[in-house]
């Protein structure tokens, strides 16, 4: 049983020292191809939100021009697409945000 553990500890040493020799640099490429691809990423996800943005503008407008349709609700209508319209643009900064970190961490 002692046996075991110690050959399972030496084996568990060697392979951690094996990998703490790899060349760090090596790596450097494959992290700025994952970099540009994560950068456009959120930028492709800020303009599909935007996108979004745009939409419930229209719907935002729809509810303020047309209140005899929606009657009591048109207030809470409009106040929900408002909000959504805020979160939306909070997540689109942060997406570009996100973008251009990782753009100027990958120069």
């Amino acid at each position: 049983m002692k046996s075991k553990f110690l050959i399972t500890l030496l084996l568990a040493q060697y392979l951690l020292s094996a990998c703490s020799t790899l060349d760090q640099h090596a790596m450097a490429p494959d992290l700025a191809i994952q970099h540009v691809a994560l950068a456009k990423h959120f930028e492709d996800e800020a303009n599909e939100l935007q996108t979004k943005i745009e939409e419930h503008k229209k719907f935002l407008s729809q509810f303020e021009s047309q209140r005899y349709v929606y009657g009591r609700h048109a207030n809470d209508l409009k106040a929900h697409s408002q909000e959504v319209i805020d979160l939306y643009q909070q997540a689109v900064i942060a997406n570009r945000d996100m973008a251009e970190m990782l753009q100027e961490a990958n120069h």
